[in-house]
């Protein structure tokens, strides 16, 4: 969870109900018990005072809560196994598997690739945080695929220079709802974090730009196989987009694409989508290709994978129900 501050107006027709009830319904990734103690330290305010959990809400009222951060635990090393794709005394490469958190966060405090990787190496770069040692990039838990880490300091700093400039390479694979109209095109809009659900984003009229480009490489039964060149690297960017432009990515919990696309589809296609929604419980989202200029050689080099097998699988059960379309 990242630190927030939160501005929140009581509706106009609001009114005598206690603040920490209210806010426990409008913060959704918030409990009331960590609300009354948001409250007992200071941080809500009602029309800039400080206030008590049994504060009984007037209409209109404007109330602001600041959420830290929580601490991180201490991070240990753990004996997880790793794909680890390229690795020399500066950096490495790693195929992450889909379910696997990058790095201890809230809920998460083992089990990351961090774990694995302090498992792995003696030493990782120290330019962020404790519980994030040599991380430069992220990938969502239920995404799979490519990233770097940086085993020394100085390498971190020039690959993070490389990502701030986008200069990167980074070509994700995904299986979504839907056929394109266009062989290929751009999403390009500004994103923002989600008011109502702060663990989601949404495309907003003010936010960060982002850029993201398509290209349809296959069309099947009820969805298409794309490729997807990130021009930004938002937070669930690609997710996000596709979802605007009304091609989630299939499988998606978060941004309409599981059940809610059954609607309107016959028996066979409903049967088919059901089946398939059954074989990927996640998302089918993989970070795919990954190159950059390495800091030491001043090479450039440039990492592929393949997908992985519930991806692969996904796909042989499209090609099969497109074949039988042609039968």
């Amino acid at each position: 969870m990242e630190e927030q501050w939160l501005d929140i107006s009581v509706p106009a027709h609001k009114g005598k109900e206690r603040i920490d009830t209210f806010l426990t319904r409008e913060i959704s990734q918030v409990s009331r018990s960590q609300i009354q103690k948001l409250i007992k330290e200071g941080f809500v305010t009602v029309n800039g005072k400080k206030i008590k959990a049994n504060h009984l809400l007037q209409s209109a009222e404007r109330i602001r809560v600041f959420i830290p951060r929580p601490r991180p635990p201490e991070v240990t090393p753990e004996n997880i196994p790793l794909d680890i794709v390229y690795e020399d005394d500066y950096i490495l490469v790693v195929n992450k598997r889909a379910g696997m958190v990058v790095h201890p966060a809230f809920g998460h405090h083992s089990g990351t690739l961090v774990n694995a990787l302090l498992g792995h190496c003696t030493h990782l770069s120290s330019l962020n945080e404790p519980y994030r040692p040599g991380i430069v990039h992220r990938i969502d838990k239920d995404t799979s695929g490519l990233l770097v880490v940086a085993k020394v300091d100085r390498v971190h700093r020039d690959i993070a220079i490389q990502f701030s400039e986008k200069s990167v390479t980074r070509c994700y694979a995904a299986v979504v709802w839907g056929w394109f109209q266009k062989r290929s095109g751009t999403v390009e809009t500004l994103l923002a974090r989600s008011i109502k659900d702060r663990r989601k984003i949404k495309v907003a009229s003010e936010g960060k730009h982002a850029v993201t480009h398509y290209e349809v490489v296959e069309k099947y039964p009820l969805t298409s196989l794309v490729h997807l060149r990130l021009g930004t690297g938002r937070t669930h960017q690609i997710r996000v987009h596709l979802a605007h432009i009304d091609h989630p990515v299939f499988g998606d919990h978060t941004y309409s694409g599981r059940g809610g696309r059954l609607g309107g589809l016959n028996r066979a296609e409903t049967a088919l989508a059901v089946g398939l929604l059954k074989m990927m419980p996640r998302q089918a989202l993989h970070a795919k290709t990954l190159g950059f200029i390495h800091p030491v050689t001043d090479k450039s080099i440039l990492f592929d994978s393949e997908l992985p097998d519930d991806m692969e699988q996904l796909i042989n059960r499209l090609q099969e129900a497109r074949q039988g379309d042609l039968d």
